[in-house]
């Protein structure tokens, strides 16, 4: 049996389903039924109507999310818990050299190794053949080094650069978790600077070493931008964010666009499973979802390591 159609004034303007004749654009982000300014109750992401609000208190024992997932007590939790582990990250680096810490070279992502000889000459050779000598190693994920697709994404050097990314994930995380429960915030993460690493080893140089958390941070960026349009929110502000970060991208040397663009789709397709999984067997399609997504992104790195060695 279809849903009624709802409501619409002479010239075709969606009106309000409890007050007939006032005309809006806005929906109830549960229900998706049109609702005026008198009858928008704040949610976490969007607005919700009466009908549905009285219908959530009746269901608050089961602590779910708009999407699902777990309600988080503390929706900051998660994020304090990234900050916490890139700061922790960032310190070790500063005490043992900074720039020039080992820890750089061993946890920053690199789609190739190589060697560098005393001669100054760069060999694409194996470790073994390397050592000694005056020569210098430096691993990538081709020669097995594939943690650095994931370490890379809590290494950072620059102060500058930590506290940017670590303020948009303090702006943008815990928006994130309370709509979407803890551990899909947290998988949303993860992907999504898994997905920009997979850019990075596909679009950069063979030996460039790039690292950072803007992967992830472009990750919440995309997702936010998904949800705001499943709830028709206005996509003004953060579109503007987004054309502020796009512009920064390319305006400042040495950043990596291909992180910035690969945790961006991913994030906005991770979203998208997320919030557009129908009601019935929610949290099975959301799971089969992620893990056909991450499958994807193993299965282009096998590739892109299988062509560059």
């Amino acid at each position: 049996m279809s849903a009624p159609s709802p409501p619409e004034s002479a010239a075709g303007v969606p009106t309000c389903y409890r007050h007939a004749g006032r005309e809006t654009w806005i929906r109830c982000q549960r229900c998706e039924r049109p609702i005026c300014p008198d009858c928008m109750r704040d949610a976490a992401v969007g607005f919700h109507c009466p009908s549905c609000v009285s219908e959530g208190a009746k269901q608050t024992r089961s602590g779910r999310t708009a999407y699902g997932g777990v309600r988080s007590a503390n929706p900051a939790l998660t994020s304090i818990v990234l900050i916490v582990t890139n700061v922790a990250v960032w310190l070790a680096v500063l005490a043992t050299g900074a720039s020039s810490s080992g820890l750089v070279d061993l946890l920053g992502l690199r789609p190739n190794g190589f060697c560098l000889r005393s001669d100054g000459f760069l060999y694409d050779i194996a470790r073994t053949r390397c050592d000694g000598g005056g020569s210098t190693y430096f691993p990538g994920v081709v020669d097995g080094a594939v943690w650095q697709l994931v370490t890379s994404q809590f290494l950072h050097v620059q102060v500058w650069h930590i506290v940017a990314n670590m303020l948009a994930l303090w702006m943008l995380g815990p928006q994130l978790e309370t709509a979407l429960g803890r551990t899909r915030f947290l998988a949303l993460y993860l992907l999504s600077g898994l997905a920009g690493s997979v850019a990075v080893l596909w679009l950069s140089s063979e030996i460039q070493l790039t690292l950072g958390a803007s992967g992830a941070i472009y990750g919440l960026f995309g997702a936010i931008a998904v949800i705001t349009i499943k709830v028709r929110a206005d996509l003004r502000s953060i579109a503007a964010l987004l054309a502020v970060n796009v512009l920064i991208t390319f305006a400042v040397p040495n950043i990596s666009w291909q992180g910035h663009l690969g945790g961006l789709l991913g994030g906005a397709a991770i979203a998208a499973i997320l919030v557009y999984a129908p009601r019935t067997r929610r949290t099975q399609t959301q799971i089969l979802g992620l893990v056909g997504l991450a499958a994807l992104l193993v299965a282009l790195i096998v590739l892109r390591t299988a062509s560059l060695a």
